[in-house]
């Protein structure tokens, strides 16, 4: 069964990427039209990777909780486990925003489309003068622009069961951009783990939890959405892990019923 696993992972990740360079090549028209040219284009390609998954690996994704998205300008506060997220979530919003590192509006045509699409670049290296100055840029798109920024509180990819560490800069966005914030659980790191190009079958879960209204305390918005995701994370892992558990059985079922 691992290489049959291997064997899908390694066409996924060739369709992934060849999928990627042409629909770069193939928006190159529209870089002089509107923002939203650009971001539809990217929720198709979102949406197309997805159902790649699904057909080249066997992995199913499911999205819950759709229905407690406010509509408007949204704070959206994810687990982050994958590269998976990063490009999933845009299928689900109208206007996405991401805050990204500097480097990737270097790379030749995808850094160019993210420009366009009004992306929020920011250099951690530069100290607390640019951070503060990406939370005013943050905040703006999101109370006068309608935009919905799509943050991760820990800053970086956590393997799955790693302690949470939930940065600060998280609450400073939710203070100065004043709308709802929608927490985000899921299991994406048991399917599409960090630093491998493995992609194992079973059913991603994305699960979108209740808002947390604006006007909270720093304090108790990072209490709040940091328990709601742990535990909900949590709980999505631990079925995920017993489905894996059963798919592995029966294959080793299967392959001594063979033998």
């Amino acid at each position: 069964m691992m290489f049959a696993i291997f064997l899908r992972s390694l066409i996924y990740n060739v369709l992934f990427y060849l999928l990627l360079v042409c629909w770069l090549l193939a928006i190159v028209p529209t870089f002089l039209m509107p923002r939203t040219a650009i971001m539809r284009v990217a929720q198709l390609w979102s949406r197309q990777n997805t159902w790649l998954l699904r057909v080249v690996c066997n992995v199913k994704v499911e999205y819950r909780g759709l229905e407690k998205i406010p509509t408007g300008p949204l704070l959206v506060a994810s687990k982050h486990q994958s590269m998976w997220e990063t490009f999933a979530l845009l299928q689900c919003f109208d206007q996405p925003l991401y805050i990204l590192k500097r480097e990737l509006t270097r790379i030749p045509f995808f850094g160019w489309y993210l420009i366009k699409a009004g992306m929020i670049a920011v250099d951690r290296r530069a100290g607390g003068r640019a951070l503060l100055k990406m939370v005013r840029q943050a905040s703006e798109e999101v109370r006068h622009g309608g935009r919905q920024l799509i943050i991760f509180p820990e800053g970086t990819r956590r393997p799955v069961g790693a302690p949470p560490q939930y940065k600060p800069g998280v609450a400073q966005l939710y203070a100065s951009c004043r709308v709802d914030c929608v927490p985000v659980a899921l299991n994406s790191g048991l399917f599409w783990p960090r630093r491998t190009f493995m992609r194992y079958p079973g059913t991603l879960v994305v699960e979108f939890l209740d808002p947390v209204p604006p006007g909270l305390a720093r304090d108790e918005f990072l209490t709040r959405i940091s328990t709601a995701i742990e535990d909900a994370t949590a709980r999505l892992v631990e079925v995920a892990r017993r489905e894996q558990e059963q798919l592995f059985g029966r294959a080793r079922n299967s392959a001594s019923a063979n033998a």
